[in-house]
């Protein structure tokens, strides 16, 4: 399944949103994770969720270089392109 990095970035707002039990769209793409109320938990679990739903393993040292559901749906369509030329 060939996804967008808009598409993984919704994807990740959805998810955090239901886990902070708000509308998704007061997440804001570019706001870092600490604004958002993302603590290191929510992360954690985000990234368990990526690895299952998309295959591609993060570091959580990744995630926390850039905070932003806009940077971790980059890094992981960066990573999922990558794997795809290896293969």
């Amino acid at each position: 399944m060939e996804s967008t990095q808009a598409e993984i970035a919704g994807w990740c707002r959805e998810y955090l949103a239901g886990l902070l039990e708000v509308p998704a769209g007061t997440l804001d793409l570019d706001t870092d994770f600490d604004r958002l109320g993302i603590d290191s938990a929510l992360a954690v679990s985000l990234l368990t969720e990526v690895e299952d739903r998309y295959g591609v393993e993060l570091a959580a040292e990744e995630l926390f270089a850039s905070p932003s559901l806009n940077a971790v749906a980059a890094r992981l369509h960066e990573q999922r392109q990558a794997q795809r030329q290896v293969t």
